[in-house]
């Protein structure tokens, strides 16, 4: 697998994401099992205030969130830069009572599956998103336990 391809940075927060590399196979893995291809996938890990003005100044949005999704992709090519809150990782998994990384990964994953062309407007694509969301975690389980 080709980790040239993911980059995962931080902006105005000290976090530092473990296991990158297990990271990287598995989401090109998630990818392929898309029938997609890998192109470029950044990650930036961010306070909530910095993706608030993201989501304010790109999104006209005045409301935290946990990620944001810029796709690139194109032609199949999977490619896009994906902002993440971790000040909205760290609340919600104490709010949904999961673990840091549980939430973190499904994070991670929701969006990739965007880039791929999953949404979640609807209640069914809500529901689909979830089902999606659940298969890429039991594959990051998979790859975590190899």
């Amino acid at each position: 697998m080709s980790k040239e391809n993911f980059s995962f940075f931080s902006e105005e927060i000290d976090f530092q994401l473990e296991n990158s590399e297990i990271i990287a196979d598995w989401i090109e893995q998630l990818i392929l099992n898309n029938q997609k291809i890998t192109g470029e996938i950044t990650y930036i890990f961010c306070s909530d205030s910095y993706l608030l003005k993201m989501n304010q100044e790109h999104l006209n949005h005045d409301t935290l969130t946990d990620i944001i999704t810029f796709d690139y992709s194109q032609a199949g090519i999977i490619s896009g830069d994906i902002f993440i809150s971790i000040d909205r990782i760290r609340d919600n998994s104490k709010d949904f009572k999961v673990n840091f990384e549980d939430e973190l990964t499904r994070v991670m994953a929701h969006g990739i599956l965007h880039l791929i062309g999953f949404n979640d407007k609807s209640e069914k694509e809500q529901s689909i998103m979830t089902e999606e969301e659940n298969k890429a975690i039991a594959l990051y389980n998979s790859f975590k336990k190899a």
